[in-house]
């Protein structure tokens, strides 16, 4: 595949698809051909079942190793981001990882998320779709999410099947830790986290000291977990300087 520009791939985050970038997509369009992917288990992809490396492979292949994209991953998207840049870090150029994390590094912890996980797989099964998008959209975690940015009618575009597959094969219960890996990237890293998300402003300080000196922090006021649909200008800003960077 030919491209004029350099490109971008967009990785969503769970529950939604490949249509809920909102002005992001559009003010990285402006320089770059942006290629916005439905994950594993959502959209367009609904049937498909992969795990975190499985994801990160079928994300590799379809970047021309002679033009490497950059990749902007959000929340689920960025660790999918993270496990693409390991696992064909020739194909990635500069990575972008919002409101994400290199997994849980204690053993016990992370066998309890496996298990949340799966009761909440087996939930999303139970009630359905269109239930478990307001469930899901009233958690403290997504409080300063304004209305017209929550994609209702995208989310509920999903299957409950896809979902409760994703939670299963890519939830953060079923990642391994990569702490230990993060200064394998040598790409150019920008880590981005809202200020009123204290567990994933934590969580990208911690990411950025992992990496190393190409990595850097952003930390947008006045946005909590969803930082590029409640801050977009701002978030956009920051994005594009960084894919303008030499």
């Amino acid at each position: 595949m030919e491209h004029t520009r350099p490109p971008v791939v967009l990785l969503h985050g769970f529950g939604q698809n490949r249509r809920c970038w909102g002005r992001l997509e559009a003010a990285l369009y402006a320089r770059r051909d942006v290629v916005a992917v439905d994950l594993p288990g959502h959209g367009a992809a609904g049937a498909v079942e992969a795990d975190l490396w499985t994801t990160a492979d079928l994300i590799g292949a379809t970047i021309d190793p002679e033009v490497p994209a950059a990749v902007v991953g959000y929340s689920m998207g960025g660790r999918i981001g993270l496990h693409t840049a390991l696992a064909t870090p020739e194909r990635v150029e500069r990575l972008v990882l919002i409101s994400a994390t290199a997994g849980i590094d204690d053993d016990n912890e992370r066998d309890t998320r496996r298990r949340s996980d799966e009761a909440l797989a087996a939930h999303i099964e139970e009630v359905g779709v269109e239930q478990f998008v307001d469930e899901w959209l009233a958690l403290p975690l997504f409080a300063t999410l304004p209305s017209s940015s929550r994609y209702v009618d995208e989310r509920r575009a999903n299957s409950a099947h896809g979902l409760a597959m994703s939670l299963r094969r890519c939830g953060t219960g079923s990642q391994e830790s990569l702490w230990s890996r993060l200064g394998e990237l040598s790409m150019p890293v920008l880590v981005v986290a809202g200020a009123l998300d204290h567990k994933f402003s934590a969580l990208a300080e911690r990411m950025v000291a992992g990496i190393g000196p190409n990595a850097t922090l952003a930390i947008v006021g006045s946005a909590g977990h969803t930082v590029h649909l409640e801050q977009p200008a701002a978030t956009a800003d920051l994005i594009t300087a960084f894919l303008d960077r030499p």
